[in-house]
């Protein structure tokens, strides 16, 4: 594709509403992802994950013992489609783009249902203008819920993670 268009194309999302265009002539495609301002980003390589459809989306959820306090517990969430989500800390998409649980198709997922994580562990990967960004844990806890699947496409400030 040549240069000129993709710079055409950055022009045409500046001047426009979206927050993401995606082109493709042939073989050869282009997406394009706009950042909210004033959002850090963290890059971080991996090795890219083979096309593949996405997987059908699903929630698993790991109730803590009734005795458990948990100092972030938040309640009634409501998820992406107005779905209420389990109770506990929501870690929430920081950027639009493609959500990956593992870093690679052959490699297990980062974090499991049941799993212990501290501040700063990885969770996932959300790839945005092929830039693989990390995913880390914001609280320590118990993680009770993934709500997106690998290969999903994200929005920004869509619920990924529920920590206890």
């Amino acid at each position: 594709m040549d240069l000129r268009k993709i710079k055409k194309l950055i022009d045409l999302l500046d001047e426009s509403n979206l927050a993401e265009i995606e082109i493709k002539e042939g073989e050869e495609s282009v997406r394009l992802s706009r950042m909210p301002k004033n959002m850090p980003m963290q890059h971080m390589t991996f090795a890219a994950p083979s096309p593949q459809a996405p997987a059908p989306v699903h929630v698993e959820v790991q109730r803590p013992a009734a005795h458990a306090a948990t100092p972030h517990a938040d309640t009634a969430h409501i998820g992406k489609g107005g779905r209420e989500l389990p109770e506990g800390h929501v870690l929430r998409s920081p950027m639009v783009g493609t959500f990956y649980a593992s870093p690679n198709p052959e490699s297990a997922p980062f974090v499991k249902i049941g799993q212990a994580v501290k501040v700063g562990d990885t969770l996932a990967i959300i790839e945005a203008m092929k830039m693989f960004n990390p995913i880390e844990a914001d609280i320590s806890g118990t993680v009770t819920a993934v709500l997106a699947s690998s290969g999903q496409p994200i929005e920004f400030d869509e619920p990924l993670f529920v920590i206890s």
